[in-house]
């Protein structure tokens, strides 16, 4: 049932409760307490909004594939790129480009300013760049700030 609610929300997370409730079988209270409930178990992190990118001027999709320099601290590197208002992920993951982040940005230009500043900081070893065509299956593009 919880799982139905979560697709549900996920469809439109400012749908009614009594239109939730309608089509999982449930009291618009009972959907409610669901609702809260998942929410303080930690189940529902957030409520958001899918927005545009190309309305709101960042039409393009970077993956920047990272190496870190060997003597580069993993820790610190996550903190500097936490706050990164273009970087949208970052994975650690298994290969020979052990850092993917994903970025959403306004020109190219702007691909070579957040390799930039990651090199300035000192961690950047080795990176590969995609700019994405084109979109099969996209996420919910929520931006870090308003360009």
């Amino acid at each position: 049932m919880d799982r139905r609610i979560i697709g549900l929300l996920a469809e439109d997370s400012r749908r009614a409760l009594a239109d939730i409730g309608g089509l999982v079988g449930l009291a618009p209270s009972s959907v409610n307490e669901r609702i809260r409930r998942m929410v303080a178990a930690g189940v529902i992190r957030r409520f958001t909004v899918e927005t545009d990118p190309s309305a709101l001027d960042l039409p393009l999709l970077v993956f920047l594939r990272l190496v870190l320099r060997p003597e580069a601290d993993a820790t610190a590197f996550r903190q500097a790129i936490a706050g990164h208002p273009r970087i949208l992920e970052c994975h650690h993951v298994t290969g020979a480009w052990p850092w993917l982040i994903k970025l959403r940005v306004e020109t190219v230009a702007e691909i070579e300013v957040a390799l930039d500043q990651i090199r300035a900081s000192g961690f950047l070893g080795q990176h590969e760049t995609t700019i994405a065509l084109s979109s099969a299956v996209a996420g919910v593009f929520v931006p870090a700030t308003m360009p």
